[in-house]
Parts: C-alpha cells; sequence; structure tokens
C-alpha cells in the first residue's frame, strides 16, 4: 500500500468513528440519524429512530429548508439486514 493510500485509509477510518459517534449521540438524545445510501433512488434516504425503527423518506428541498415525506417503513427483518450490512449494531 502506498503512502497516498494508507493516508487515504486513515480519513476514511476517521470519518467513519465520526459518523458513528454522532449517530450514537443523535439516537442517544432522541432525535433520528439520517443515512444517506446509493441503494436508494435519487432523492430517498434511510431514517433511524431511537426506537430502532428505520424509515425510507423522500427528501425535498424547499428552498433553503429541506423537508422529508414518508415513503415506507422497514419491516423488523429488513431492519436487521440492513443494520448487519452497514455494521450499525
Amino acid at each position: 500500500m502506498t503512502a497516498f493510500e494508507t493516508e487515504i485509509a486513515l480519513q476514511d477510518k476517521r470519518v467513519s468513528e465520526v459518523t458513528r459517534a454522532l449517530r450514537q449521540r443523535n439516537l442517544n438524545n432522541n432525535l433520528p440519524f439520517l443515512i444517506l445510501s446509493e441503494d436508494l433512488p435519487e432523492g430517498q434516504a434511510y431514517r433511524e429512530f431511537p426506537d430502532g425503527h428505520i424509515e425510507i423518506q423522500e427528501i425535498i428541498e424547499d428552498g433553503a429548508d429541506l423537508k422529508s415525506k414518508l415513503v415506507r417503513n422497514l419491516t423488523r427483518a429488513e431492519v436487521v439486514d440492513f443494520r448487519l450490512k452497514n455494521g450499525l449494531f
């Protein structure tokens, strides 16, 4: 691995650590956490809630504001699969 590749790997690790800490802080403070994913169509994202459920939401720009609209709730099985796939346990 080159020095450049090592630096990129270290930065990726730092970003992951900060993201995990922010997610945990939000959930501990009874706030949802928005998870962007390339697996969803453009304009959609996952929103994880402190009670454990996860929704797919459509994110809508309204001027400088962002609004969201529920697309659907994930089933319990989908939530488990999603967390396993993304290392969110």
